[in-house]
């Protein structure tokens, strides 16, 4: 078959209308079916055939690339094919149809579950935001308590960001109301508590033994595989987790070689095993250790889901889409590079944890690293680094606003005051700088490490009963019999028997802790107070032996009320004390700490409650430490050793505890060493930590009260132990060993199924035979470092002379301008500098070197990249005359005077008073940099050309919300002013209808008056409320209104809210009724007649009606 191009085709080589039957010879149809297919003329049919140059084309385009083109436009192709199908009657056209139908659903059904995958991860990202949120404010009250203890020099800062940040100084004084609350139960220091108050104490922490406090580990933990962690290591991992539980973050600035990897791995492990957190942490790393890092996580804590960043953006990409999105991993691992580069999606999750190896990168706060990471949302920040701290003003401020940002936030402030002190005491300030980063400091040489702490010594002392113990101990077993034989109900029986414990805990302390045991009035202080304890009795041979010796003693107790009596006793005995217990206020807590520890300090003994003491405390100038009783927890006893027992301790460190034999508190240290073992083996066997966690039963505690009962019941003999001090430390000692090897021999099946009556009976397997875990050491691998980081060898660097092998550098090119997308200038400014350069470049026969390839590029593809390169410099042209000159007109058409802050104010301005409100931007410019005029023309300019800016669209969505909240507050604010004004006297008249939930506080006077005040200042003004407040002050009608007189400004917004709600509600429902007759009614009814809800409104409106 043959045509003539004359005949069907037009010039173009399409088909002419003429050729197509007639339906098809409207323009309109003509041009839909040219689209879809060739046109056979003898048939007058359609060929559904593709033709040869679609097939190539579509063959040629990558999968990827013909699905991402196609995902906008299918349901219009879909559509279109379908109506070209219709027509069809023939099989193998209805199967076509059925392809191409399977196809689109395939297409539409891969669309549905691509969004709602989306959509669930955009819910659990923003789900774990939230509760990263609430978490972060939880450490932040606990961080500013910390803090405030450490040193007065952090509450300069804190006071200057509360007198800029309402919201920050509104947290501070909510947590430090609920600090003066719980400082109020405590009473003043002087005033000693009442019997009551300390048993409700101490029976709420005995109720409650899941203590939350830091764990303590004496030795490397169980869950650290791939070797044991030496002492040090030990001590730092208890370092960062005291950090940890106060909200701090930290530095850990060990010398290289000492094992910070392990360090921090094994408390990523703490993290994981004892806080159920396992992730999601962000360990930023060289890309020289990357790899090390990885094999580091399996070598010594395997379990952990680590994940790495790197490689290309095809292999990153899998990375993010495959494991960090749908937040299946626990440690990410990545470059400086990598964080630059995938900045935008490390930014959607909420980080537990980022550590950042190699923290001195960091440490140039202008650097693209620092902004980046500090950008990142994370709960708590821990930096690593082997080099020592500098004493460069900035450098310490960087390090302090990534550590600190709600405080440190602006670094004019800090150098204002670095300044303010003057130039001769600079090394002074130097130091007062290094006062405030201690608390965030670990930093230890070599040298320190090699001359490492002496195991402390623990020795249990076994003390007596005195007579009137005895007495008091056998009333209380007798005052309620039927608990102490086990015939308790379910519903009270926890509650009475934990009661009696602790009665029975305060008899083998002193018989004085009850009321009406100490003979008196008149009350003296005397022999008495200690022959009446036999605890006290052993503490006066102890304390005078260590007199003698030289050393200084620690006691801790649970009881502040056993801290009174020892208190009298040191007064008695004239040993010079200090004094710290949950009353205490922080600065006299400060100043007992300073005076104790101060060179040639006259304190001998230091008196502390176990839990007030026992964290953030370093008393290392005393050397032996007095467990007058045992906490529930031992952890909360380990954290009190390691007062004295730390680095910066010199001496040998003994710890005395105190047991009173044949009673409680040996069931108790029993019952401490079982959960100290417990503790350990749960982790090695991979159990539940819950095991470790459990409080006591009701089992237990009847067992603790039985036994030693029956003896001491019975006996009439005395139960005090007078033997000599020495020989009491030398059973103490002996018997300790006993009781540690003991525990130490026991498996978990054992510890489960404790008896004290069957503790040498054991079945099962015996631990101490089982082959130990990593009993050699293994020394982490080193990570690589560059070659010099010592002084010597870095200035002999920078001053060796002679020629060096280096690739030829760019020559300097003209001087340009340089752009900034939001200076607007004329893209073709651009293109003509860009060319001046090139051919600069040409005329001194400049090179361009070869880079070394980046990761996922071959030596090709840098190789081709080069030679493009070159090619456009020998190809470039100097600008004409013409062209020179017109690239200073177009210099010139920019907005050159324009720098990034000012353009963000501008951003800013737009999205707070709206993109028209030129006169309020150019109020908030920088010093008053820019007029109105100015910020008129910019912006007409800004709106034209706002799509040549980078992430322009986030710009947008930000203005076009900021004026959606400011159409809103318009919209409030005239619904508030439309009910004010609909009355003629709003201060008599107006009514709110409060529904079921009217408060009991505020009269409807004072609401009143505060709507009518609120409709005339506006919402939108930030001093409404302090204004409010002084109308209040002055308002004769609130003369006698103590209350709402006493009403802060913040709550005086609060209750504005809470009544421009109802007005808006009102204003709702009466939108939905007939017309608003309501309202008009009620205007109506309250033009008659009003009365006023206090007296002097009824006054003021019968003075009107005269």
């Amino acid at each position: 078959m043959s045509h003539t191009p004359n005949d069907t085709n037009g010039s173009n080589g399409h088909l002419k209308p003429s050729a197509l039957p007639p339906a098809m010879r409207d323009a309109k149809n003509w041009e839909d079916q040219d689209k879809l297919s060739d046109y056979i003329p003898v048939s007058a049919d359609l060929s559904r055939a593709p033709t040869a140059s679609a097939s190539v084309s579509r063959a040629q385009t990558p999968p990827s690339k013909r699905d991402n083109d196609t995902d906008a436009s299918d349901d219009d192709d879909d559509q279109l094919e379908d109506d070209g199908d219709v027509s069809m009657s023939s099989p193998s056209k209805t199967a076509r149809q059925l392809e191409k139908q399977r196809e689109k659903e395939e297409r539409a059904a891969a669309r549905k579950h691509g969004k709602a995958v989306k959509a669930a991860q955009d819910e659990t990202l923003a789900s774990t935001r939230e509760s990263m949120a609430k978490a972060k404010l939880a450490d932040s009250f606990k961080r500013y308590g910390y803090l405030l203890d450490q040193t007065e020099l952090f509450q300069h800062f804190i006071d200057i960001k509360k007198e800029r940040d309402q919201e920050f100084a509104t947290m501070l004084e909510e947590s430090q109301q609920a600090a003066a609350k719980k400082a109020k139960k405590a009473g003043d220091n002087r005033r000693r508590k009442t019997e009551k108050e300390e048993d409700d104490e101490l029976l709420k922490e005995g109720d409650d033994d899941q203590d939350e406090g830091a764990f303590v580990f004496n030795e490397s933990p169980a869950y650290v595989k791939g070797g044991t962690m030496r002492d040090y290591q030990v001590q730092g991992l208890n370092w960062m987790i005291s950090l940890y539980h106060n909200g701090i973050n930290g530095i850990l600035a060990d010398e290289m070689g000492l094992g910070k990897t392990l360090q921090t791995i094994s408390f990523l492990g703490y993290l994981r095993d004892f806080r159920n957190t396992p992730g999601f942490h962000l360990v930023v790393v060289p890309k020289s250790t990357l790899d090390n890092w990885y094999r580091e996580f399996q070598r010594w804590v395997p379990g952990f889901n680590v994940v790495t960043l790197k490689g290309s953006k095809e292999e990153r990409d899998e990375v993010i889409h495959k494991h960090l999105l749908p937040q299946d991993f626990d440690v990410l691992i990545t470059t400086y590079e990598m964080c630059l580069r995938e900045k935008s999606a490390l930014k959607k999750l909420s980080w537990e944890y980022i550590i950042i190896d190699e923290a001195h990168r960091i440490k140039n706060v202008d650097s693209m690293l620092s902004q980046i990471v500090r950008a990142f949302n994370s709960r708590s920040r821990l930096l690593i680094t082997g080099t020592p701290l500098q004493n460069n003003l900035m450098e310490l401020w960087s390090l302090l606003n990534f550590l600190l940002p709600d405080v440190f936030s602006n670094s004019e402030d800090f150098e204002s005051w670095f300044k303010g002190k003057g130039d001769e005491n600079q090394d002074q300030v130097v130091q007062q700088l290094h006062k405030v980063l201690r608390p965030f400091l670990l930093r230890r040489v070599k040298a320190d490490v090699e001359k490492s702490l002496l195991p402390k010594k623990e020795i249990n002392l076994f003390v007596g009963l005195t007579e009137m113990q005895r007495k008091w101990y056998k009333s209380i077993l007798e005052k309620d019999i039927d608990a102490v034989n086990g015939g308790v109900g379910k519903k009270e029986g926890k509650t009475r028997l934990l009661n009696i414990v602790m009665q029975l805990r305060k008899c083998c302390n002193h018989p004085y802790l009850f009321d009406g045991a100490e003979p008196g009035p008149p009350f003296t202080t005397d022999e008495h107070l200690v022959f009446n304890s036999d605890k006290m009795k052993k503490l006066d041979k102890l304390l005078r032996k260590m007199k003698a010796n030289g050393s200084r003693v620690l006691i801790f107790s649970q009881m502040s009320r056993m801290l009174d009596i020892l208190e009298d006793y040191c007064l008695f005995r004239d040993y010079a004390y200090c004094r710290i217990d949950g009353g205490t206020a922080h600065e006299d807590r400060i100043a007992a700490i300073d005076e104790y520890n101060k060179p040639g300090s006259e304190k001998f003994v230091f008196l502390l409650t176990t839990r007030a003491g026992g964290l953030g405390i370093n008393l290392t100038t005393a050397d032996i430490v007095v467990l007058f009783d045992s906490d529930w927890n031992p952890q909360a006893d380990l954290q009190a050793m390691d007062r004295a027992h730390r680095i910066g301790q010199t001496k040998q460190v003994y710890v005395f505890r105190f047991v009173t034999e044949n009673a409680i508190e040996e069931r108790i240290l029993e019952r401490a060493a079982q959960k100290l073992r417990l503790d350990q083996l749960v982790i090695q066997q991979g159990r539940a930590q819950q095991a470790a966690k459990a409080a006591q039963s009701k089992e237990d505690l009847v067992g603790m009260i039985q036994h030693g009962a029956e003896k001491i019941i019975t006996s009439k003999d005395t139960m005090s132990i007078d033997d000599d001090i020495d020989e009491i430390i030398k059973s103490g000692e002996t018997r300790t060993q006993e009781i540690q090897a003991k525990y130490q021999s026991l498996n978990l099946d054992d510890l489960n199924n404790f008896k004290s009556d069957t503790v040498y009976n054991w079945e099962g397997s015996n631990f101490s035979e089982r082959k130990p875990i990593g009993q050699l050491w293994i020394e982490p691998s080193k990570r690589e470092r560059k070659a010099n980081y010592s002084i010597d060898n870095y200035y002999r660097d920078a001053m060796r002379v002679g020629p060096k092998p280096t690739q030829p550098k760019a020559p300097r090119a003209p001087k340009q301008i340089n752009i900034n997308d939001f200076q607007f200038y004329p893209p073709r400014l651009g293109e003509l500098q860009e060319r001046e350069t090139a051919a600069y470049q040409r005329s001194i026969g400049y090179r361009v070197p070869l880079r070394e390839p980046a990761e996922g590029e071959t030596a090709d593809d840098v190789e081709e990249e080069r030679k493009r390169e070159q090619d456009f410099i020998d190809t470039a042209e100097a600008l004409t005359e013409e062209e020179v000159e017109e690239k200073e007109q177009l210099a010139q058409q920019g907005f050159a005077h324009w720098n990034r802050r000012e353009f963000q104010t501008f951003v800013r301005g737009c999205e707070r008073y709206g993109r028209k409100a030129y006169a309020l931007i150019a109020a908030d410019m920088p010093d008053a940099s820019k007029t109105e005029k100015e910020v008129r023309e910019y912006a007409k300019v800004f709106w034209e050309r706002i799509d040549e800016l980078a992430d322009h669209a986030k710009l947008l969505a930000r203005i076009d919300e900021g004026e959606a909240k400011l159409l809103k507050q318009h919209h409030h604010e005239a619904v508030l002013r439309r009910k004010v004004n609909s009355y003629r006297q709003p201060l008599l008249q107006l009514k709110l209808h409060y529904g079921q939930n009217k408060g009991k506080s505020y009269s409807e006077d004072e609401d009143r008056f505060l709507l009518v005040k609120l409709a005339e200042y506006g919402l939108g003004e930030g001093d409404a409320y302090d204004r409010i407040k002084k109308d209040v002050m002055q308002w004769p009608g609130f003369r006698f209104d103590w209350f709402i007189k006493s009403r802060t400004p913040q709550e005086l917004g609060r209750r504005c809210n809470t009544l421009l709600l109802l007005v808006l509600k009102e204003d709702e429902e009466e939108k939905a009724t007939k017309g608003g007759k309501k309202r008009q009614l009620d205007t109506a009814s309250n033009a008659g007649s009003s009365r006023g809800g206090t007296p002097a409104a009824a006054g003021a409106a019968k003075k009107k009606k005269k």
